[in-house]
C-alpha cells in the first residue's frame, strides 16, 4: 500500500496590530476606495517592533500541534516557507525547532515567495511518502511588511504579516479513497524574474531591499498559469472541476481569486477568501485560510480541497487534498 500524508492539524497566528486602508491613506497617496476596487483588501496585520518571523511561525506551529493533539517531540521534520527569514542564515526553521523543544529530526526553510507553502507542503509530503519521516510540521510565515517601500503605493498597500501551519502524519495503510494529500504540482519560470522581485540581497547590494512588482504583468500570467497547474492536478487524480468542494487559493488579489473560481465554474460560496482582512501574506496566506476554514467547520472529512498559488520567480503550483 502506498503511504499518504494526512493533514491532522491546522494553526494560525496574526499579529495584534491591524492597519486599515484609511490608516494607510494618512501616510501614502491612496484611499480605501482605490485599494478595495483593485484588490479587495480592507485591512492587514503588521508585526510589532521586535516581533520576528520565527515568533509568528512558532505561534502558528504550536497552534497546529495543539489542534493535532501532538507534542513537539513527536515531530520528525519542520519545513518552513518564508521570504523574510530572521537572519540570512541559519534557517529560521531551526529557531522554531529549538523553541518548540524538538531535538531530533530536521528543520529547514523553503523559498518560493507566495507559492512557498505549496512548495513546502510538497517537500514534506514527499518525505513522508518515501518513509524518510512519519510526521511533519509545515509552516508558512512572513513579516512581509519589512520588505515594503512605503513610497510605492502600488505595492505597499498589498501586503500583510502572519503565519499558518499544518501538521502532516503518514498513513501507511492508505487506499485510493483515503484522506490526505493526493498530489502536488510545482513550476517555475526564471525568465519572468523581473515581474516580481526584491531589489536587494547579500550578494547584490548587501541590503535587504524592497519589493518591486509589475502588477499588470503578474496578473496576466497568474490566472493562466494557475489554471494549467489546476488542470494538471485534476487530470493526475481523475477528478472533474465540479467534484471540488473547496478552493483555497493564495490570497493575493480578489480579482485573481475570482478569475480562478470562474475558470473552475465555482461560485463564491465554495471559495475560501481571507484577502479582505489579511491582505497578501505571501507564504502564510494559504495556511492562514486553511486554518480559518477548518476552524469554522467549512472543511469536512472526505471533501476535495484544491490549493493553488503563484509568486515571484515566477513560481506557482497546485495541491489536491482529500480532507
Amino acid at each position: 500500500m502506498p503511504i499518504r500524508s494526512r493533514i491532522v492539524g491546522c494553526g494560525a497566528y496574526l499579529p495584534s496590530r491591524v492597519v486599515s486602508n484609511d490608516e494607510l491613506a494618512t501616510r501614502v497617496d491612496t484611499s480605501d476606495e482605490w485599494i478595495q476596487q483593485r484588490t479587495g483588501i480592507r485591512q492587514r496585520h503588521m508585526a510589532a517592533d521586535g516581533e520576528k518571523t520565527s515568533d509568528l511561525a512558532l505561534a502558528a506551529g504550536r497552534a497546529a500541534l495543539a489542534n493535532a493533539g501532538m507534542k513537539p517531540e513527536e515531530l520528525d521534520l519542520i519545513v518552513l516557507a518564508t521570504t523574510t527569514p530572521d537572519n540570512t542564515f541559519p534557517a529560521t526553521a531551526t529557531k522554531v525547532q529549538a523553541a518548540l523543544g524538538m531535538t531530533g529530526g530536521a528543520a529547514f526553510d523553503v523559498q518560493a515567495v507566495c507559492a512557498g507553502f505549496i512548495f513546502a507542503l510538497s517537500v514534506a509530503d514527499n518525505f513522508l511518502r518515501v518513509g524518510q519521516a512519519r510526521t511533519a510540521l509545515v509552516i508558512g510565515a512572513e513579516t512581509f511588511t519589512r520588505l515594503l517601500d512605503w513610497k510605492d503605493r502600488g505595492t505597499c498597500v498589498l501586503f500583510g504579516d502572519g503565519a499558518g501551519a499544518v501538521v502532516l502524519k503518514a498513513d501507511p495503510d492508505a487506499t485510493p479513497q483515503s484522506r490526505g494529500i493526493l498530489s502536488s504540482h510545482l513550476h517555475t519560470d526564471g525568465r519572468t524574474y523581473d515581474l516580481l522581485y526584491v531589489d536587494g540581497g547579500p550578494s547584490t547590494t548587501g541590503t535587504t531591499g524592497h519589493v518591486r512588482m509589475d502588477g499588470q504583468g503578474v496578473f496576466r500570467h497568474a490566472v493562466g498559469k494557475l489554471a494549467a497547474a489546476v488542470d494538471e492536478a485534476l487530470a493526475a487524480n481523475g477528478i472533474k472541476p465540479e467534484e471540488i468542494d473547496w478552493l483555497v487559493p493564495h490570497q493575493a488579489n480578489q480579482r485573481i481569486i475570482d478569475g480562478m473560481a470562474k475558470k473552475l465554474g465555482m461560485g463564491p460560496a465554495k471559495v475560501v477568501s481571507t484577502v479582505a482582512r489579511h491582505a497578501n501574506t505571501s507564504a502564510a496566506s494559504i495556511p492562514l485560510a486553511l486554518a480559518e476554514a477548518a476552524g469554522d467547520g467549512r472543511l469536512q472529512p472526505g471533501q476535495i480541497v484544491l490549493l493553488e498559488g503563484i509568486g515571484g520567480g515566477l513560481a506557482w503550483g497546485s495541491c489536491l487534498v482529500r480532507w
